[in-house]
């Protein structure tokens, strides 16, 4: 006989993400990336090509206690208060959530919530559908680049959804080898990526996130993040004295993060799958 057995865990699980990079002008503003994140059906995706067995994920630090919720609090407010015009002032009025559909494969809602946020930043709709930029004239198109074909079928019913909102998106699958070049060179404009956590962030935060790594080839800020308050939150979380004010620092690192949408968050599997063989039996 064949045993299957889930096992919870609470080990973090990061982000594995559509990243986009905000060296292109097409990711620039936030606008754009906040309308691409209502593109992407996660609900119907997660039931057509995975039986609805993963997770969303909703944080940067996902499956732990340093995942930011709710509205901040506390020594988490006031990390944040000495910047609060530099950040939306949603991210002090409400939680982070990410779009969710009713996973029919009919979301509607969101594409219209899309539209409305692409029209209202100005983005207006070009002669062959495709929406401009309101300053450079610059068509809204882009490449997703991948070098794992498993993942085409999640990719190009989100580029579809795309197509719907006036954003031009297309998929280039690549071998291993130039995949890896242009990731070192940031030769891309939206990509999957793995960023990795653990329980005691660290000196790595600099790597993933700060200014000074953006134009550093071969670092890991893939986004291409140059941000005065998340350089800030990132010292914050390396010089935090105890494990209360890592928590709370790392909190509100994710909370920056996560408003500027500089992600298409993907998902995670918040267990063990086990599969034995229980050939011999067990003593009673």
């Amino acid at each position: 006989r064949i045993k299957k057995e889930v096992i919870d865990h609470s080990r973090p699980a990061g982000m594995q993400a559509f990243v986009m990079n905000v060296r292109k002008p097409v990711f620039d503003d936030v606008a754009v990336r906040r309308a691409v994140n209502y593109a992407f059906d996660y609900e119907w995706s997660n039931r057509q090509f995975a039986f609805d067995s993963y997770t969303r994920t909703n944080s940067f630090f996902e499956n732990s206690e340093l995942a930011s919720s709710g509205v901040p609090e506390g020594a988490e407010l006031a990390l944040l208060e000495p910047y609060r015009e530099q950040l939306p002032e949603s991210l002090f009025e409400e939680p982070f959530v990410l779009p969710e559909t009713d996973g029919s494969g009919n979301n509607r809602t969101q594409l219209r919530e899309a539209i409305r946020i692409l029209e209202e930043a100005g983005y207006k709709t070009g002669p062959d559908g495709i929406r401009l930029d309101p300053e450079s004239g610059e068509r809204l198109s882009f490449e997703i680049l991948e070098n794992q074909p498993a993942f085409e079928r999640w990719t190009l019913p989100f580029i579809k959804n795309l197509k719907k909102i006036g954003i031009e998106a297309s998929f280039r699958l690549v071998d291993t080898a130039q995949y890896q070049n242009r990731i070192t060179d940031f030769d891309y404009d939206m990509t999957v990526l793995v960023i990795p956590q653990s329980l005691s962030p660290g000196n790595e935060q600099r790597e993933f996130w700060h200014s000074s790594k953006a134009d550093v080839s071969g670092s890991r800020n893939y986004i291409g993040i140059k941000d005065e308050v998340v350089d800030a939150l990132v010292e914050k979380v390396i010089s935090a004295p105890d494990r209360e004010a890592l928590v709370n620092a790392t909190r509100a690192l994710d909370r920056v993060l996560l408003w500027q949408y500089y992600v298409v968050p993907q998902w995670h599997l918040n267990a063990y799958r086990l599969a034995y063989w229980d050939r011999f039996g067990q003593p009673e």
